[in-house]
C-alpha cells in the first residue's frame, strides 16, 4: 500500500561535535544534509576491507572513449578553451546537443534559448529548484529517489512529498523493474494546493525502471490539471535495455511548456568527473534556470564542454551509443547470472546500470558486531556492511533513498552497480557465492 509522507529527518548528524563561534545555517538541518552519508560509510570508511570490490557507487572503472579523451587534450592546448565559457554553455556543445537530441524531442531545439549547459546534471537540477521554488512549495518525488533531490529541495524552501513505487512481492520467483509500479491514486492524493513540481526519473535510479507511456501520460494529465512543473531526470536515457522504449514526457501533448529535461555527458561518455550536464526546455523555463545557474557557478568547465561536444558530434557516425548499450547489457547479464547462481532474488533492470537485490533472505548471525555509524539505520545498512566485510563486495542500502516513514519498503533491497568491466563483475560474482551459507534455505 502506498502512502505519502511530507517530512524527512536526518538520522545521524555529522557536525554535532564541531564547535564554532559562528552558527551555521538552519537549512543544513534539513534534507539529511548533516547526516553521515551512505557514500562515506560504504566507500571511505577506514574499516572497509582494502580489497573490497566497489559495486556500490555508480562510477565506472573504465575511461571515456579515446576519441573523446583526445578532444580534451585538443581543447586544453587551445588558449580560448582554458577560459570562461558563456554561462549558457559553449556554443559548440549547445549546437551538438540540439543536433543529437532534437529528433528524440520531436522538434528542433534552439541552441540559444532551449538548451542550458550546467556543471553536471545535479547543478542543473539545483538551479531549477532555485529558480522555481518558494518557501512552502511542495515537490513530489517517487521513492526510491536519487538522494541529492532531498537537500536540493529543502535548501530552497521546498517541502518534499514522497510517493513510493510499489515493489514486487518477495514471493515472486523473478521480477523486472517494470514490476515496480506507480500507484496512480496515491499520486493524485499527494497533490495539494501547495504542490509546485513533480520530479520524474526515467530510466530510474536505483530501480532501473523505464516509465511506460501510460504512466507518463497520467503524470502529464495531473501536471496540466494542477499547473505543475515537471523536472524530468533522464540522465540514463542512453541505457535502455531489452527493446524498451524511452518516452520523453516533454514530447507528450501539452507538456513541452511545463517540462525541464535533464541530461548528462558523464553518464553518456563514462566521464562522471567531468561534471557536464544540460537542461532542455522552453525559453520561459530555461531563462529563470539560467539566472540561477549563473549565480551558482557562472559557467561550466570549458575544455570538458568541448570534449562532450566532440562526443555527441561523432557518436552517430561511430555508432557509439549502440555499442555502449550492448556492452552495458552484457555487464548486466553477467552480474545477475551470479545472483541467479547464488539463488538470491533480484529485480532485472530495464534501464540504468543498477540492479536491486532482495536481501530479505540473508541471515546475519545474531552476535555480529556492527559499527556505531549504522545505529538508527535500516536493516539493509547492516546487510550491506556484512556483505562488504564477509565477501569483499560493497553495495548501497536502498533505504537511503526513502523517507523515514517508508524506510521499511526500501530495506529489503541493496543496490549493485554494474558500470564496471566484465572481469571485475565476474570477480565480484564469485565472491558473492560466499553468501550461500547465510541464506535461508
Amino acid at each position: 500500500m502506498s502512502s505519502v509522507n511530507h517530512i524527512a529527518t536526518a538520522p545521524a548528524v555529522a557536525l554535532n561535535g564541531l564547535k564554532s563561534v559562528i552558527p551555521f545555517s538552519s537549512r543544513l538541518r534539513t534534507g539529511r544534509a548533516l547526516a553521515v552519508d551512505v557514500w562515506s560509510i560504504f566507500k571511505f570508511c577506514l574499516e572497509s576491507p582494502p580489497d573490497c570490490i566497489n559495486l556500490g557507487q555508480g562510477y565506472m572503472n573504465f575511461s571515456p572513449p579515446e576519441w573523446v579523451k583526445d578532444a580534451v587534450e585538443t581543447a586544453i592546448s587551445t588558449v580560448q578553451f582554458n577560459h570562461y565559457s558563456h554561462p549558457k554553455g559553449s556554443p559548440r556543445l549547445r549546437r551538438a546537443i540540439s543536433n543529437h537530441y532534437s529528433s528524440s524531442f520531436g522538434r528542433t531545439l534552439n541552441p540559444d534559448s532551449e538548451i542550458l549547459v550546467t556543471s553536471g546534471a545535479n547543478e542543473g537540477e539545483y538551479a531549477t529548484f532555485v529558480a522555481f521554488l518558494e518557501a512552502g512549495d511542495e515537490v513530489i518525488m517517487f521513492e526510491p529517489f536519487f538522494d541529492q533531490y532531498l537537500p536540493s529541495v529543502t535548501f530552497n524552501g521546498g517541502v518534499p512529498v514522497f510517493v513510493p513505487l510499489d515493489p514486487p512481492s518477495h514471493d515472486m520467483v523473478s521480477s523486472t523493474s517494470d514490476d515496480w509500479t506507480l500507484d496512480f491514486n496515491a499520486l493524485r492524493r499527494a497533490i495539494t494546493s501547495k504542490t509546485k513540481m513533480i520530479i520524474v526519473n526515467t530510466p530510474h535510479n536505483p530501480v532501473g525502471k523505464v516509465f511506460t507511456k501510460r504512466e507518463l501520460e497520467y503524470i502529464a494529465r495531473l501536471a496540466q490539471e494542477f499547473n505543475l512543473l515537471v523536472l524530468s531526470d533522464e540522465v540514463y536515457d542512453c541505457m535502455v535495455f531489452s527493446g524498451r522504449e524511452h518516452v520523453r514526457i516533454a514530447t507528450l501533448p501539452g507538456m513541452w511548456e511545463r517540462t525541464i529535461t535533464v541530461g548528462s555527458a558523464g553518464k553518456s561518455f563514462a566521464a562522471t568527473g567531468w561534471r557536464i550536464g544540460w537542461l532542455v526546455g522552453p525559453s520561459q523555463l530555461l531563462g529563470p534556470a539560467l539566472a540561477a545557474s549563473t549565480r551558482i557557478v557562472f559557467c561550466s568547465n570549458t575544455p570538458m564542454q568541448e570534449a562532450a561536444a566532440a562526443g555527441l558530434e561523432q557518436a552517430n557516425e561511430r555508432k557509439f551509443f549502440e555499442k555502449q548499450l550492448q556492452e552495458y547489457e552484457e555487464r548486466r547479464d553477467v552480474l545477475v547470472s551470479y545472483f541467479s547462481k547464488l539463488g538470491i532474488k533480484y529485480t532485472l533492470p530495464e534501464g540504468t546500470y543498477f540492479v536491486l537485490v532482495d536481501i530479505s533472505d540473508l541471515q546475519i548471525p545474531d552476535d555480529y558486531v556492527f559499527p556505531s555509524s549504522l545505529d538508527g539505520r535500516g536493516l539493509d545498512f547492516k546487510a550491506c556492511w556484512f556483505l562488504a566485510q564477509e565477501v569483499g563486495v560493497s553495495s548501497i542500502p536502498n533505504s537511503e533513498f526513502y523517507c523515514d516513514e517508508h524506510r521499511n519498503i526500501g530495506e529489503r533491497f541493496a543496490r549493485f552497480a554494474f558500470c564496471k568491466d566484465v572481469e571485475t563483475l565476474r570477480r565480484a560474482g564469485e565472491r558473492l557465492q560466499g553468501l550461500k551459507k547465510f541464506l535461508k534455505q
